[in-house]
């Protein structure tokens, strides 16, 4: 707690830093943003918001407002700060600095409307729960906690599995399922929240072919119904053909719109070039303020 109350503080006072930094760096983006510019009934709105870890900054600056009913793809060099993107708009990271709006309002209020799919990696496989039961917590939120599950929410469970291609495996045990299957049960888990915003980190990471085929047909399902979903994706042979619309990021939003428009040459390189540079600099600048090594 107190290094991150450390990273905190070394962070408030780097106003002249920033942008002086900014200018240097992304010329394009100096301008300091006030937050009234963004537009509150977003699906996701960030503005400035600045992410560290153990004192070396992982995000800088983001400002974003995602399009509602659009296919985003999150893409960039590994270590990029993709993950903690999502992480940190969902309050699973704290935040240096920053604003961020769900519909409006902060998370902790509108976590009703967000739908998740996290990493494989970061799941505990082992843990004794049947592929339904993993797909029903999606439906807590409906249920509140300490509630009954009633038959109702289990049809809708099983409803989600099956739009899956799983609902042959409902009660096998989540640890016995293949790395795809797996991934298919956490797709029904977010599906059966019903949510209007979804972050799906990697969900094309370790599957097969026709798992992957299948996750992109219920990506362009969910977007038919209006919903808004941001993708962390590593395959930029894919990214054209999958997303409307893209973040380009290095620990800052390189380029972000349409992806016919953003997913240049000169972008590519900008995103995936340089980036130890623009993170030692970044890290100089915090040192320099007072928040140390």
């Amino acid at each position: 707690m107190a290094a991150y109350e450390s990273v905190r503080n070394a962070v408030a006072g780097l106003s002249a830093a920033k942008a002086g930094l900014a200018s240097r760096l992304w010329p394009a983006t100096a301008k300091m943003a006030t937050g009234d510019e963004h537009p509150r009934t977003a699906p996701l709105s960030i503005h400035d918001m600045t992410v560290a870890y153990h004192r070396k900054p992982v995000l800088w600056d983001v400002d974003f407002d995602a399009p509602q009913g659009k296919l985003i793809g999150i893409i960039g060099p590994n270590g990029a700060g993709k993950s903690t993107l999502i992480k940190a708009a969902m309050d699973l990271v704290p935040k240096v600095s920053g604003r961020v709006l769900i519909y409006g309002k902060p998370y902790a209020k509108q976590r009703h409307l967000v739908g998740y799919v996290p990493q494989r990696e970061s799941v505990d496989w082992d843990f004794p729960v049947s592929a339904l039961d993993v797909v029903t917590m999606g439906r807590y939120g409906k249920i509140g906690w300490c509630r009954p599950v009633t038959r109702k929410h289990r049809e809708a469970a099983m409803e989600a599995l099956q739009r899956v291609g799983m609902a042959d495996y409902a009660g096998r045990q989540i640890s016995q399922l293949s790395g795809g299957q797996q991934q298919r049960v956490f797709f029904a888990r977010a599906l059966v929240q019903d949510a209007s915003l979804y972050f799906m980190d990697e969900p094309f990471a370790g599957v097969d072919a026709a798992t992957e085929k299948a996750i992109v047909a219920l990506l362009q399902e969910l977007r038919r119904a209006g919903k808004t979903v941001l993708v962390v994706h590593h395959d930029l042979q894919t990214v054209s053909e999958y997303f409307d619309h893209l973040i380009m990021l290095n620990m800052r939003i390189v380029a972000a719109g349409p992806t016919q428009d953003v997913f240049t040459r000169d972008n590519l390189h900008r995103t995936y070039g340089g980036r130890l540079t623009l993170l030692d600099e970044a890290a100089q600048a915090i040192a320099q303020t007072g928040g140390g090594p």
